[in-house]
């Protein structure tokens, strides 16, 4: 059930007792919270994680994490600095699957944020066949300005520019610049082929998962999670020499599909817009839908339909009010009422839409809603691929979470056709 709501939301917040050792903390947290001692992860809460997680909630949280099975291994803690909070990451592989607990640890020793993301345990990245790795080089760039700079890559094919170029922005949740989801890497895939077909990429760090505790921050919204950066990092790759600036083009996965024609509106220079797995519905709209399809126990199913219409019934009024999916409510606030197709109809330039019908979180009722909304217009090109799923990997059969713990790679029929459509 876990990945279901994954690509769309972070699943949970916990704590951590004070330890001078960050990794110390986050494995205390982690203990707990797999020992099922809720009263006393409470006791150790920041503030703001109280707002959204207390005893009452942990143990639904512990009955997921149980249906994975019996814990066989805790793996080291790897950690690293984010602002004044440090990340750390334990992989704990379960007898159905592996998963990596993510904690921010804050100073004192708490924990600030917490997530649960698909485990990739003894698996390693191959590059796929269609990667010339002598066909481009890659270099470390910087996207914004402090206080949130984002690292990031840009890959740049080898010869004699200047070329194309598209910038990769992330689906929901704390992605990493691979847009890593179980053993895929979506976007290291969608860099490596497009750069050996002569089109310069641009990836990076997500806001949220450079500084994991952003989103608790007051009144945050889309802009601050991924439009933003995604407009600057639109205007660092114009300043490339490599870069043709006149044709530079925007890629969202996901919710950066969704929010793709806001990136597009506030740019006003793109050269076109590529849609993978976009969803046209509202994000409360989607949760239900996982969740029912997940087959989410009826109790904790009606609290998710409950929390989704108290999304709707939303008015600016409500902006202080507690949290809701996890989420503050100036996020919903920002999103009520956008219609992203009606958005990417007042866009002039180009749209590619590519959906994988296999996908069973982003469903072909969005698929529907793009093309019917966009229908009439010459500018646009609609693709569907029955073989592909969310992470446009191809299979056969009904989509699952375990088929994102298989390694895969972007399908190279999504390469040919990104690079066949910047193309024309």
């Amino acid at each position: 059930m876990l990945s279901r709501l994954l690509c769309l939301l972070p699943l949970g917040l916990l704590m951590a007792q004070p330890a001078a050792d960050p990794r110390d903390s986050a494995r205390k947290a982690l203990d707990l919270l797999l020992a099922g001692q809720y009263p006393d992860l409470v006791q150790n809460f920041t503030p703001e994680v109280k707002l959204g997680v207390n005893e009452q909630t942990l143990p639904k949280m512990g009955a997921q994490i149980k249906s994975w099975g019996a814990v066989e291994k805790i793996g080291e803690p790897t950690a690293r600095k984010a602002g004044l909070n440090t990340i750390v990451v334990i992989p704990v592989a379960f007898a159905s699957q592996s998963i990596n607990f993510q904690f921010a640890i804050n100073p004192a020793g708490q924990v600030a944020q917490f997530f649960m993301l698909p485990g990739t345990a003894g698996v390693t990245w191959q590059r796929p066949p269609y990667s010339k790795p002598d066909a481009f080089r890659e270099r470390e760039v910087a996207i914004g300005e402090s206080p949130w700079k984002l690292p990031g890559t840009l890959t740049v094919p080898v010869g004699q520019g200047p070329f194309p170029a598209i910038v990769l922005v992330h689906g929901s949740g704390p992605n990493d610049r691979d847009e890593t989801i179980g053993a895929t890497k979506v976007f290291k895939d969608l860099a490596e082929g497009l750069a050996s077909r002569g089109v310069v990429v641009l990836r990076y760090e997500k806001r949220t998962r450079q500084y994991p505790t952003v989103s608790k921050m007051p009144k945050f919204t889309i802009q601050q999670e991924t439009v933003e950066d995604a407009v600057k990092a639109v205007a660092l790759v114009r300043t490339q020499p490599e870069v043709n600036s006149g044709r530079v083009f925007l890629l969202g996965h996901g919710m950066g599909g969704y929010v793709a024609p806001q990136i597009a509106e506030q740019d006003g220079k793109l050269a076109g817009l590529v849609l993978l797995e976009a969803n046209a519905r509202p994000l409360e709209d989607l949760v239900v839908e996982q969740a029912t399809n997940a087959g989410f126990p009826a109790k904790e199913l009606d609290t998710i339909k409950a929390q989704a219409a108290r999304i709707k019934r939303l008015d600016p009024g409500d902006e202080d009010a507690p949290p809701v999916l996890n989420m503050p409510v100036s996020y919903f606030l920002d999103l009520k009422g956008y219609d992203a197709v009606a958005a990417a109809r007042k866009i002039s330039a180009p749209i590619l839409v590519v959906r994988g019908e296999r996908d069973f979180q982003v469903t072909m009722q969005d698929f529907d809603l793009w093309k019917t909304g966009l229908a009439g217009r010459k500018d646009v090109t609609l693709r569907s691929d029955p073989a592909l799923n969310y992470l446009l990997v191809a299979g056969e059969g009904k989509s699952t979470e375990a088929e994102y713990r298989k390694p895969g790679h972007v399908a190279p029929e999504v390469i040919d056709e990104i690079v066949k459509w910047m193309g024309k």
